[in-house]
């Protein structure tokens, strides 16, 4: 089991979640922004976030998989699944992720 400290809740195993066509590994039993801020953790951490769903900020489009709905949420709100695609983002969350280097527009 890791060792999370307090920022992130434990978690046994990283699960894979695809953002705008490129899949990342992330730790499971988390919200899915905790999960980006595993992916970025300083520019998440100076990101304009509430965490608690007033701001509106970490809004996504996201799907558990092929042939299922797409969704928006709350990356504040909604947990991370193994197999989640994120199909767009916040323009705050956008900006916070540039690192990675992600594609615009889904592949």
């Amino acid at each position: 089991m890791s060792s999370p400290g307090p920022l992130y809740r434990p978690y046994d195993r990283l699960v894979q979640i695809e953002i705008t066509g490129r899949v990342f590994e992330v730790p499971e039993n988390n919200t899915l922004l905790r999960a980006l801020q595993y992916l970025a953790p300083e520019d998440v951490a100076m990101g304009r976030f509430c965490w608690n769903e007033d701001c509106q900020y970490c809004r996504v489009t996201y799907d558990t998989g092929p042939e299922t709905a797409k969704r928006a949420a709350l990356a504040c709100k909604v947990g991370v699944q193994d197999g989640m695609r994120i199909r767009e983002l916040s323009l705050e969350l956008r900006y916070c992720l540039r690192s990675l280097k992600l594609p615009s527009v889904p592949e």
